[in-house]
């Protein structure tokens, strides 16, 4: 009757074995480290990056524990504070001699102890918020009208282009808001535009009205179109403050969204608001230019000669120099998106441009007087450029639309695509809320909210001990499983771990015991009413079942809820809550019925159960008691 399969046990087996991988590195700790990170996004961090650095610590005479490239990035382990300061310093100084112009961000780091075993296993300790580990929370607004007034404005120069070539004589092009307005004279005019905007315009609805001897037409964003632009908007503005956040040195920042116009960015271990204010601000500027390719131009690229008057140099992909032309042909501003391709003939990636009205005019005349010749595409940021890609012009590039190809991979498409929308801010952005938490405080929150889960734990087991005697023990040991699933489901998930989610897992204990006291309650009241041993246990666990399913979902609804409206350290309470209900239905149900049909479960003739005191109805006198 209480006896569970072997299967059943093989399950249970598992899920202590994983709960107890996954959720041994949040024991080991963290050793002190210096992480090297690429300033640039033309900046690889690389195998020669590593060989510099294992150069730059053995000079120093740094004695580091480990050195390896992960990633995008190259970690070091040292033993001590001391080391770690010792290392930053070096490897500065090797990879940074011009701290004016950073190629590299030397940071310090934790990183945790855990074996090579674990690792392999991809068993990770739980992120720190800030609230644990110390930083800078923002939360910035993005302005979505700004977005749609920008795209407005672009695809009014884009219809005067377009009805100019299509020869639809209009009274005028006005942008009011986020709405096109255009002055016909009559019904023919009319059609003709409306056929431009049915061919050329497919994100704009139109509306005409007569306005005294002309006609108005009134062209605005289609409801889905607007929205994709809201999107795009969101999503470039997140990749360039993912870009501009290198700079201050953060391993772990947090860049998500959070509704749909509004980004949080969280910063541990940064202390410094203004500038960290001032890296989020940042505008960068991006630029088209020729390349020189006179002979003395030649001669500066190989270093045997001055650059000539009226260019520059400038670095490219690689570190190779490119002489350009002082004179800007086209800017960032006239650039309205950037997509990964490939070519129709050759299937090589590209890079896909589109430009806004002013800008297809301008490219047109530049690369019909040019073809053959080399066009530089430049980044500017803080008054420093680079050379992203330098072409060659094949033939005339009309209708707005170019295509940067050769000798790139994929990656490196992508890449230059999200480099060239990134280069600014799709649309501006507010901070609406600020907090900074420092890192003295964020330890003691940490041993906090520890000695309030472990003596919330204690007290609840000794309860349940006292109480309900050998049961007390079942549940409190399916309890500490709860509490070993939880961690290891958060370590899985490589979730972040704040002080509410602190106080969700105490919280927890309670709510997971709860399942137990109600078996246990049920299996007294089976014993009362003149059940056999085993006869209450088996109907205490089945008849329970449904009350704690119901009482369980209901409250997962609620955290479900407060999962999907609320922000910040709500959402921080949720994600605890809600996988601490469901780990608790698995270890208060199946893994305690486990426990005790192992104990109890193949004695025949079982009179008593150690279940504390059952007591009649009329209160008097004890039955069933061990």
């Amino acid at each position: 009757m209480n006896r569970y399969p072997i299967w059943k046990y093989v399950i249970i087996a598992i899920a202590l074995a994983v709960g107890a991988i996954y959720a041994l590195p949040n024991f080991f700790g963290e050793s002190p480290a210096v992480q090297v990170l690429s300033a640039k996004p033309l900046v690889k961090v690389d195998s020669g990056t590593l060989g510099q650095v294992e150069a730059a610590l053995k000079a120093a005479g740094v004695i580091a524990n480990q050195v390896a490239l992960d990633g995008a990035s190259i970690k070091v382990r040292v033993d001590s504070p001391e080391a770690q300061l010792k290392a930053k310093e070096a490897i500065q100084k090797a990879l940074v001699p011009d701290p004016a112009n950073p190629g590299y961000v030397v940071a310090l780091n934790l990183l945790t102890r855990s074996p090579a075993w674990l690792t392999s296993l991809h068993a990770a300790p739980m992120y720190l918020g800030l609230d644990l580990r110390g930083g800078v929370h923002f939360m910035l607004q993005v302005d979505m009208q700004a977005a749609l007034a920008k795209r407005a404005e672009s695809l009014a120069g884009d219809l005067r282009t377009s009805l100019r070539e299509k020869n639809v004589r209009h009274g005028g092009i006005a942008r009011n808001d986020q709405t096109i307005e255009v002055r016909l004279k009559d019904a023919a005019t009319l059609a003709a535009a409306k056929a431009v905007f049915q061919d050329q315009f497919t994100d704009l609805q139109t509306v005409d009205v007569p306005d005294g001897t002309d006609i108005k037409l009134t062209a605005s964003i289609k409801p889905e179109a607007a929205r994709r632009i809201q999107d795009q908007a969101l999503k470039q503005n997140i990749t360039t403050l993912h870009n501009r956040i290198n700079e201050l040195g953060v391993a772990e920042p947090v860049i998500q969204q959070q509704g749909l116009d509004r980004i949080v960015v969280q910063l541990p271990g940064v202390q410094d608001t203004a500038k960290a204010k001032d890296i989020l601000g940042r505008t960068a500027t991006l630029e088209v230019r020729l390349v020189d390719e006179s002979t003395e131009a030649r001669a500066a690229e190989s270093g045997t000669g001055m650059v000539p008057f009226g260019s520059e140099r400038y670095l490219e992909r690689g570190g190779r120099p490119v002489i350009v032309k002082k004179q800007v042909i086209l800017t960032g501003e006239n650039l309205t998106d950037a997509q990964p391709g490939f070519d129709s003939q050759t299937q090589e990636p590209t890079v896909n441009l589109n430009l806004d009205a002013k800008g297809t005019r301008i490219f047109r005349d530049v690369t019909r007087e040019n073809v053959g010749k080399r066009m530089a595409i430049l980044l500017f940021e803080k008054g420093k450029g680079e050379v992203v890609t330098a072409p060659v012009i094949r033939t005339e590039i009309g209708g707005g639309r170019v295509q940067i190809s050769g000798a790139m991979t994929v990656v490196e498409a992508n890449d230059t695509a999200l480099l060239l929308r990134a280069g600014s801010l799709a649309a501006p952005m507010e901070i609406i809320e600020e907090t900074t938490i420092g890192p003295s405080l964020g330890a003691e929150n940490i041993a906090k909210g520890f000695n309030s889960v472990s003596w919330g734990f204690l007290a609840v087991a000794l309860f349940m001990c006292l109480y309900y005697m050998l049961f007390g023990v079942f549940s409190s040991v399916a309890l500490a499983f709860n509490l070993l699933l939880l961690v290891a489901v958060l370590s899985m998930l490589q979730a972040t771990l704040t002080l509410p989610g602190m106080a969700a897992m105490a919280l927890v204990l309670g709510m997971a015991i709860d399942s137990n006291v109600l078996i246990n309650e049920r299996i007294r009241e089976e014993l009362r009413n003149g059940a056999s041993a085993q006869a209450a246990i088996h109907t205490g666990y089945d008849r329970a079942w449904a009350t704690i399913f119901d009482s369980n979902i209901t409250t997962l609804i609620a955290g479900l809820a407060l999962l999907a409206f609320g922000s910040g350290p709500v959402r921080g309470f949720a994600v605890v809550h809600c996988l601490g209900i469901m780990t608790s239905m698995f270890s208060g149900v199946f893994f305690s019925r486990g426990l005790v049909n192992l104990w109890y479960g193949r004695r025949n003739r079982l009179k008593t159960v150690s279940i504390g005191t059952v007591w009649r109805p009329d209160g008097n006198t004890a039955l069933n008691t061990q």
